[in-house]
């Protein structure tokens, strides 16, 4: 799996560093196809209709060094100190992932316990993709081959 407690945790530290103590405060870590980890957070601006998602930064630094993203995972911190929360993506970062491939995995929640999490495909997460309408061209990148 490209999703461990590295991952969560790369999350939950930039989070600690950048915003202590603060409650509602989030960061993303994303997992390239060589290993590498990436984080970042999004900026608050006045304007909410120009905010960003913490994944964005993260996804965009992966573009520039020409790497493919094999895992995602967001998390925020709740309030009155009940510890961290993976968030799963919301649909533009899942457009975003999707530019990656069906098989990026992402953090989701557990319903029950939003304090633990598991990992999904995104094919998973989002099984009524859009782009799955046209049958020549299902995922609009190459397939990962499937084991014989």
């Amino acid at each position: 799996m490209a999703i461990d407690q590295e991952l969560v945790d790369a999350a939950i530290e930039l989070t600690s560093r950048r915003f202590p103590g603060q409650e509602w405060a989030g960061a993303a870590a994303l997992r390239l196809d060589d290993g590498t980890v990436l984080t970042s957070t999004a900026p608050e601006p006045p304007n909410n209709a120009v905010r960003l998602c913490h994944e964005t930064g993260a996804i965009c630094e992966a573009y520039k060094l020409g790497r493919r993203v094999v895992a995602s995972v967001c998390v925020t911190t709740a309030d009155e100190g009940r510890g961290f929360w993976v968030l799963a993506p919301c649909g533009v970062c899942q457009e975003r992932l999707f530019a990656y491939g069906p098989d990026v995995e992402v953090g989701v929640p557990v319903p029950e316990d939003p304090t633990r999490w598991t990992t999904m495909r995104l094919r998973d997460v989002q099984p009524h993709w859009f782009a799955r309408v046209w049958p020549d061209e299902v995922w609009p990148y190459e397939e990962a081959p499937s084991a014989g």
